[in-house]
């Protein structure tokens, strides 16, 4: 029985918590109790937030996880993202509070499906972003983030033969704002994916000082209508010293929790996406934690993020190479 199966069956993630119970408390109580850390994505949900000892995109959660003195993480994001800290620090216990909260951009790009593709280009330079498997990652030159793509990017000669995956959206962009024609791998992210140009379009009209801001794996016509486009970082910065007082957001929801934190007096509204049965556009593998299952992978320091040596020590090397360029 594999490491998801045994956690399936054992039903901790799920196991009920008396009513009374204070998440908050008891949470606070099992870090101290066990050393534990909690790290989160700008994409949790905002009780998640709260609670966590360091918030981030995916560059900020790597580089903390090369410094973080602790003998448990719990990784509160996507697998990917529990992976990348186990990578960093294999001497520390990496927990996950939902093993099935995975990446539909990890998953559009299989390992051996990119093997071939990189083996059929040998005379190029494999850059992966970081949203890919530890699989993947051994098959890569450098790693990159969406804050740290344009600089790594530039960091290779003009005349450099490139393969970038498996994001072709932050890739056109990339590709676009450098004047490089990178090979791109067909993949893509569900959430940025599906951003409805003509709904931004029409929310625009009703909020007409509204500045439209947008992560780089959206859609070229969403991102030609941006009057910003950046990382969930850069974007998150950008609200805090704009002048405006009202923006249309075209990233994961999550990352508006912090926006408001920062900005009280500002609006922030969620771009939709084309499925109109919804309001907002939420990552659904980011909202499969929760704080019970967060109490639950503590009590229980389970489920934990396990990586074969071999392939660990691949993933390393590119992954350090992005953080000397950052």
């Amino acid at each position: 029985m594999n490491i998801k199966e045994c956690w399936l069956k054992s039903g901790f993630a799920n196991e009920a918590i008396p009513e009374n119970t204070d998440l908050v408390a008891e949470i606070a109580r099992l870090k101290k109790e066990k050393n534990a850390v909690i790290m989160a994505h700008y994409y949790q949900t905002g009780d998640i937030q709260d609670i966590a000892d360091v918030i981030g995109d995916s560059l900020a959660l790597a580089q903390w996880a090369t410094k973080v003195e602790a003998d448990i993480i719990v990784m509160c994001g996507v697998h990917f993202m529990g992976e990348t800290v186990k990578i960093l620090s294999p001497e520390k216990k990496v927990l996950v509070p939902d093993l099935n909260a995975g990446c539909s951009l990890a998953e559009s790009c299989p390992a051996d499906k990119f093997e071939e593709f990189v083996k059929a280009h040998p005379d190029h330079t494999v850059i992966s972003y970081v949203n890919t498997t530890a699989a993947v990652k051994t098959l890569t030159d450098v790693v990159v983030t969406s804050s740290n793509a344009r600089k790594i990017v530039d960091s290779f000669p003009k005349d450099a033969k490139l393969i970038f995956g498996p994001d072709r959206n932050l890739g056109n962009y990339i590709n676009s704002v450098t004047g490089r024609s990178m090979l791109l791998w067909n993949g893509a992210c569900h959430v940025h994916e599906q951003f409805s140009l003509e709904k931004i379009l029409l929310l625009k009209k009703e909020h007409p000082n509204a500045l439209i801001l947008a992560h780089p794996e959206c859609q070229s016509v969403v991102l030609k209508v941006a009057d910003e486009i950046g990382s969930t970082l850069a974007l998150l910065n950008f609200t805090k010293t704009s002048d405006a007082k009202e923006f249309i957001v075209a990233t994961e929801s999550g990352i508006i929790h912090e926006m408001r934190k920062y900005s009280p007096d500002k609006t922030f509204i969620p771009a939709p996406p084309i499925d109109s049965t919804c309001g907002c556009n939420d990552c659904n593998f980011m909202k499969l934690n929760t704080m019970q299952k967060v109490y639950n992978c503590l009590k229980y320091e389970f489920p934990e993020i396990e990586i074969d040596e071999s392939i660990r020590v691949k993933a390393e090397k590119p992954i350090r190479r992005m953080l000397e360029l950052s």
